[in-house]
């Protein structure tokens, strides 16, 4: 939460202009401590379904130790479910008629799995555009995960993704590359993991207007934000990843590789392993390609052995930086969430950043 500039000690201003979120008094004196409403579609197919949602539901809920959080799921009918989802989904995830009838302050859209790189012939892409025009226009943010990136830049922007000879897959090292208020607290320097087989290209993001704030040299764009610098914010990474998504990805590719269903055997996730881990994997490779070959039982694959010697080196840095999403929404949003800003705010420049 921001700190409120009551006097005119020259900090205030100094911090400011460092980046710092610093709330005017009397914008202080306007503004009611309140809970914050926040949506979360899930388009992610039934075998993450619940892990996103643990995976989001966490940052939101580490972001700050103030604020009163209300996350409401909500998903795609279009998408193909299994009983057992759609059981969840009936039981615990709200409708968007529903959500859209009481409102949000904030919105979060994960990524999905999709068969080829257009998204347009998907057969959730014209409710998912319901929905971000809706957002465009009553929500006062919007956070895109991975796939939710590519749509939003493909149908506000007309920049299809580009798909990738190799996939994007691991833990890359990031750089901050332009200031913001979403990333005025965080190192310049961090790892974030990515899995992706296409890719909304840098200079895409720079002929849409979008702004650019985080980047890595061999994964591309990371973070970034609409061209007003809040309405969308854009990740193409995974920072919301539990230690052991990667690890279970890995393992995923190698049991369909063993059944038949892919002829290659996975690589490594880039940068994720240490060599122990690695040693570890390889020897299980050496097993399974023998029993494959004698027709016996494969062996176990070694998840617990090789998942309590993870190392997670983004968690920190994604709290950060949904923290201070959250906290920017909740600076600006009005009290009645139906509706997107405080009065009297300017919506192409919602932060007060002097966009022209």
């Amino acid at each position: 939460m921001p700190l409120v500039a009551h006097n005119d000690l020259p900090t205030f201003q100094r911090l400011r202009a460092e980046g710092q979120s610093i709330l005017p008094s009397e914008k202080a004196r306007h503004q009611d401590i309140r809970e914050l409403h926040i949506g979360l579609l899930n388009m992610m197919p039934d075998a993450a379904l619940a892990a996103t949602e643990r995976q989001f539901f966490r940052l939101v809920g580490e972001s700050n130790p103030i604020a009163q959080f209300y996350v409401h799921p909500f998903t795609l009918p279009q998408l193909e479910r299994g009983e057992k989802a759609r059981a969840h989904i009936k039981r615990y995830y709200e409708s968007f008629d529903a959500v859209r009838e009481q409102g949000l302050d904030a919105l979060i859209i994960t990524g999905a799995n999709v068969v080829g790189p257009d998204l347009s012939t998907q057969s959730f892409w014209e409710p998912l555009i319901e929905i971000i025009d809706w957002a465009a226009a009553e929500v006062t943010s919007t956070l895109c995960s991975c796939l939710a990136t590519h749509a939003v830049v493909e149908f506000r922007h007309g920049q299809k993704r580009v798909p990738q000879e190799k996939k994007i897959w691991g833990v890359y090292p990031h750089r901050v590359v332009s200031s913001h208020p979403l990333v005025a607290d965080v190192n310049t320097c961090f790892h974030v993991p990515h899995s992706r087989w296409n890719a909304v290209l840098r200079s895409q993001f720079d002929a849409a207007g979008l702004r650019v704030l985080v980047e890595s040299e061999s994964a591309g764009v990371h973070l970034a934000t609409s061209e007003d610098g809040f309405r969308f914010v854009f990740f193409q990474g995974h920072p919301e990843y539990d230690t052991v998504s990667l690890l279970k990805e890995y393992k995923r590719e190698v049991l369909l590789y063993a059944a038949g269903q892919r002829l290659d055997y996975p690589e490594f996730p880039h940068g994720f392993l240490r060599p122990r881990e690695q040693a570890i994997l390889n020897e299980y490779r050496l097993l399974l390609l023998a029993a494959m070959r004698a027709d016996e039982t494969h062996p176990e694959f070694p998840e617990a052995l090789v998942a309590a010697r993870l190392d997670n080196t983004w968690h920190d840095t994604a709290e950060a930086i949904v923290g201070d999403w959250i906290g920017l929404v909740y600076q600006v949003t009005n009290t009645d969430r139906k509706k997107p800003f405080m009065d009297g705010m300017d919506p192409n420049d919602p932060l007060g950043l002097g966009i022209a």
